[in-house]
């Protein structure tokens, strides 16, 4: 029987939710936000569930317009702020992928701050994706295992992978109705069973994601063999 210990998410629609009901972006990402939370208590109470990995801000996202970047910014920082309860409440521990050099000092501190109350928590493991690339986080990993002077192969690549620490995707779900990785988790994404949905972001509901964890359990993963 397949186990969901990893599932990550490619969080897709936010834009398209808002203009469909002739909203501005933002009120997408607002509302999108609050499907993080329901998502996260619900992964939390999960009895399978151990990490979820949330896309939320890519290498590429800098390429939106100013306005909205930053929007997402201070969206994240007040984010952190007000989740800061759900975490202690339901025991998940916060952690970061990708590089954070590029934010604020202000919004640096707030992960920090968020990463150090929850980190002896057990109960699930959310991991958001911030300013994240996979082809970046492989190159960077080349670049230390070069420091090292260790061969690059597989396995010295893959040890120094950010990423590495929580260990292989078990889903990878993207919503929004496009069907693309986008970047994001390739080396750990090796052997996913892959899942697209047509619901846009702000729509998504714990019982979709219910039914797919239902639909991952009946698939044969074969991982190379027979």
């Amino acid at each position: 029987m397949n186990t969901a210990r990893h599932i990550a998410i490619i969080m897709d629609g936010n834009g398209r939710w808002a203009k469909q009901r002739g909203m501005k972006r933002i009120k997408g990402h607002e509302r999108g936000a609050e499907v993080v939370r329901n998502l996260t208590v619900f992964a939390a109470d999960h009895p399978e569930i151990e990490v979820l990995t949330l896309y939320a801000f890519s290498t590429e996202n800098w390429k939106r317009p100013g306005m909205e970047v930053d929007f997402l910014m201070r969206l994240l920082k007040n984010y952190l702020e007000k989740e800061t309860e759900t975490y202690l409440r339901h025991g998940v521990r916060f952690e970061t992928i990708g590089d954070l050099s590029r934010f604020s000092p202000a919004l640096q501190k707030q992960i920090e701050k968020t990463k150090e109350i929850t980190k002896d928590f057990t109960r699930l493991t959310q991991v958001l994706a911030l300013n994240y690339g996979s082809m970046d986080e492989i190159a960077r990993s080349a670049a230390r295992v070069c420091e090292q002077n260790l061969p690059i192969t597989a396995e010295t690549l893959g040890a120094e992978l950010e990423s590495a620490r929580f260990g292989p995707v078990d889903i990878l779900l993207r919503t929004g109705g496009e069907q693309r990785l986008s970047n994001f988790l390739l080396w750990q994404s090796a052997y996913a069973e892959l899942f697209f949905s047509p619901t846009l972001w702000p729509d998504f509901t714990t019982e979709e994601l219910e039914e797919i964890i239902a639909r991952f359990k009946t698939r044969h993963r074969r991982f190379g063999g027979i």
